[in-house]
C-alpha cells in the first residue's frame, strides 16, 4: 500500500480535501495519523488517524468516515494566543505613534494597551514526527533528494522504505530507503545514516502503482 501526499481525500460523502502530511512513530516505524487539508475555507487541517483509511487508488485517499465526523478529529494546527504590548506594527501601522490628549485613535495606540497575538502550533502526538511530500532528505555527506512517498506494509501499516522519485542525485530512477536508515528529522529535514556511496549502493525493487 503507498501513502501518496498531496493527494485527493475521498470521504463516504464526497471530495474533501487533500493529504498534506503524514505523522510517523519513528520507533514502531508506522504511520499513524494522516493530515488532511480541507479545500473550502478556512482550510482546516485535520488529523486523520490511518485506521480510518479504506483504501488508496490513482492519488486518491478514501475514508470510512463523512465529512462531518473527519470535521470531529483534532485540528492539526492549533492557535493560542499571547499577550504584547500594543504597537503599530499590530495593527499593520509602520507610522509613527501621535496621540490626542489621553486618548488614542488607530493608527495611533497606547504605548501600555496590551493586544492578543495568534500564534499557531502544529499538534503531533508526542513522540512522533510531521513528514510531508518534498521534506529534504540528507545523508551524511550531503543532500540526496526529497521524500515523495512511502513504502507501508498493508498488514501492520509499518513503512518499510522512503521513496525519493525526483529531484534527487540520481536522476529520474526511484530511489528506495529502507526505513531503518533513517536517523534524525529536524527542519523540515529527514537525516539518514548512509552515505551517498552506500545509498547508490543499495537494492531495488519495482514499486507498484495503481496509477503508473
Amino acid at each position: 500500500m503507498e501513502i501518496p501526499l498531496q493527494a485527493q481525500v475521498e470521504c463516504k460523502d464526497g471530495v474533501y480535501g487533500r493529504s498534506v502530511f503524514v505523522l510517523i512513530n519513528p520507533v514502531l516505524d508506522k504511520v499513524t495519523h494522516l493530515v488532511v487539508k480541507g479545500d473550502s475555507f478556512p482550510n482546516i487541517e485535520y488529523i486523520v488517524p490511518v485506521e480510518v483509511v479504506s483504501e488508496t487508488i490513482v492519488d486518491t485517499i478514501r475514508l470510512r468516515c463523512s465529512k462531518a465526523e473527519l470535521e470531529k478529529m483534532d485540528p492539526f494546527i492549533k492557535t493560542t494566543y499571547i499577550e504584547e504590548k500594543a504597537t503599530g506594527a499590530n495593527f499593520g501601522y509602520r507610522g509613527e505613534m501621535y496621540g490626542m490628549g489621553s486618548y488614542y485613535y488607530l493608527p495611533y495606540v497606547d504605548p501600555e494597551m496590551t493586544v492578543q497575538v495568534p500564534v499557531e502550533h502544529r499538534q503531533i502526538p508526542p513522540g512522533e514526527l510531521a513528514v510531508r511530500r518534498g521534506t529534504g532528505v540528507e545523508a551524511t555527506d550531503g543532500y540526496v533528494g526529497h521524500i515523495d512517498e512511502f513504502v507501508v506494509n498493508p498488514k501492520n501499516g509499518h513503512i518499510t522504505h522512503l521513496v525519493m522519485r525526483e529531484g534527487h542525485l540520481w536522476g529520474q530512477k526511484d530511489v528506495i530507503i529502507p526505513i531503518s536508515a533513517m536517523g534524525d528529522t529536524r527542519d523540515d529535514t529527514v537525516f539518514l545514516t548512509l552515505d551517498k556511496h552506500q545509498i547508490e549502493a543499495l537494492p531495488t525493487f519495482p514499486v507498484h502503482r495503481r496509477w503508473s
